[in-house]
């Protein structure tokens, strides 16, 4: 039986709740020389701060009495994310900073777990006053995995969301993977318009050459290159609202007929209208293992000879894998599968690159832009809470909680390095002749502000 909040009798063993939660918190973070956060109680009490002076970076926040007990209650991963969507604790502050608290988890044996798991579930059963029971919930999909139907829900679950939402944290340009920072102060837009640049040079695009931009969002990519390069744009996507919304754009900034978006599977091109040149920004992910072969091999059939492919994708470090301990207990990226990216699969980046080549693409060049990602993801964050009510307005407070802790874990994956995104360029030679520079430095001395 649960017992909410509303009906908790504070004056009663509230003390020896309150120094259960302070116990479990000490054995968890006792390996932390530095704390840089505070805890706060449902009942406005701080049990854990930082040093004398110093302002916490972020203060986890438990609701109710039994947040505890519904954050860890059974152990692992999703269990915790899910009760951060319910509401039954709260993060002011720095939440990427927050994620960093949880590698206190790394140093747990399996007798610690088991020695919580029995102070844990001695907790009350409370719930918090308020729970974000409407909103986002977890994608069901059905069918084979990766087939053109599934792949459509999967696609469709997570961006087909809200346009106006997704405006509210990404900016002007619409442009849902890294920016590139010429400098750590520079503004997002202006970043946003120095990758979709860098992009353009790397692929040496020329006036009047065909691009193909898959997984072309709501456009941007594809306006940009228009405008400034003076190509003939196709972008594809699998989300309805982004179609409409990238048309609506080519239309309003005049580039009818020189810009198409158009809804189609990468699976359904046709190579008898060619391109010479392919970008591929952020849709990489979404592809799965098994079908790389069959992505890499679509871009090759659709790309002229002495062509060039930008490959952009997120990538996980080849890795030793999780003993049973680990898998047991953090199921590591169930929630990212279940609310973000269903069926998304990140693969090394030597696996792609392998594929590739298999293909018959030559690798020219591949760079690392972690870094880069990592403080885009800080700007998405700072935008969504900057704008949170009128976020909540177009969607809920449970999706707007779910995006933020989403961005948070992947903005902490990518500054610790356990993921990072590459933008590779292969050619497809002919004859031994690629449109490619003579020399790498070609490729990144020239002013990114134009």
């Amino acid at each position: 039986m649960v017992t909410r909040l509303k009906d908790w009798p504070v004056d009663a063993a509230s003390s020896n709740t309150t120094e259960t939660t302070r116990a479990i918190l000490s054995k968890i973070l006792e390996t932390q020389r530095q704390r840089n956060f505070a805890v706060r109680l449902w009942n406005g009490q701080t049990v854990f701060s930082p040093a004398s002076g110093v302002e916490p970076e972020f203060t986890l926040i438990l609701n109710h009495p039994g947040a505890l007990r519904r954050m860890f209650f059974p152990p692992g991963e999703l269990t915790l994310a899910e009760s951060y969507l319910r509401g039954d604790f709260d993060i002011e502050g720095d939440i990427v900073a927050s994620m960093k608290a949880g590698l206190a988890f790394d140093n747990l044996t399996l007798r610690d777990w088991l020695n919580l798991a029995r102070q844990v579930y001695s907790l009350p059963a409370t719930e918090p006053e308020q729970i974000f029971r409407d909103g986002r919930q977890p994608a069901r999909l059905r069918g084979r995995r990766h087939s053109r139907e599934r792949d459509r829900a999967a696609i469709s679950y997570h961006y087909d969301v809200s346009n106006e939402f997704y405006r509210m944290f990404l900016g002007q340009w619409m442009t849902y993977s890294c920016a590139y920072f010429p400098t750590r102060d520079t503004e997002l837009d202006t970043a946003q318009a120095a990758k979709l640049a860098h992009i353009c040079r790397k692929l040496r695009l020329r006036p009047g050459e065909r691009l193909l931009d898959i997984g072309c969002g709501w456009g941007g990519l594809a306006v940009y290159a228009a405008r400034n390069f003076g190509v003939q744009v196709t972008g594809i996507t699998l989300s309805r609202p982004q179609v409409e919304y990238g048309q609506d754009w080519v239309r309003r900034v005049g580039l009818t007929g020189q810009v198409n978006i158009e809804w189609r599977d990468y699976r359904d091109l046709d190579p008898r209208y060619p391109f010479d040149k392919i970008a591929s920004i952020g849709m990489f992910e979404h592809v799965g293992e098994a079908r790389l072969p069959e992505y890499f091999q679509s871009a090759f059939r659709v790309l002229r000879p002495g062509g060039l492919f930008l490959n952009h994708g997120i990538a996980v470090q080849n890795r030793a894998q999780p003993n049973w301990i680990e898998r047991a207990l953090f199921h590591r990226s169930q929630f990212i599968q279940r609310y973000i990216f269903p069926d998304g699969e990140l693969v090394p980046v030597s696996c792609a690159l392998d594929t590739a080549e298999q293909t018959g693409f030559e690798v020219r060049d591949v760079e690392n832009l972690r870094e880069h990602y990592a403080l885009t993801l800080r700007h998405w964050i700072r935008n969504l809470e900057a704008r949170r009510p009128e976020a909540v307005r177009q969607t809920n407070a449970r999706t707007c909680r779910t995006w933020r802790l989403y961005m948070a874990v992947s903005a902490q994956g990518f500054e610790s390095g356990f993921i990072n995104v590459f933008q590779a360029l292969l050619s497809k030679n002919n004859n031994g002749r690629a449109q490619i520079p003579l020399t790498r430095a070609d490729l990144y001395t020239r002013d990114l502000r134009s």
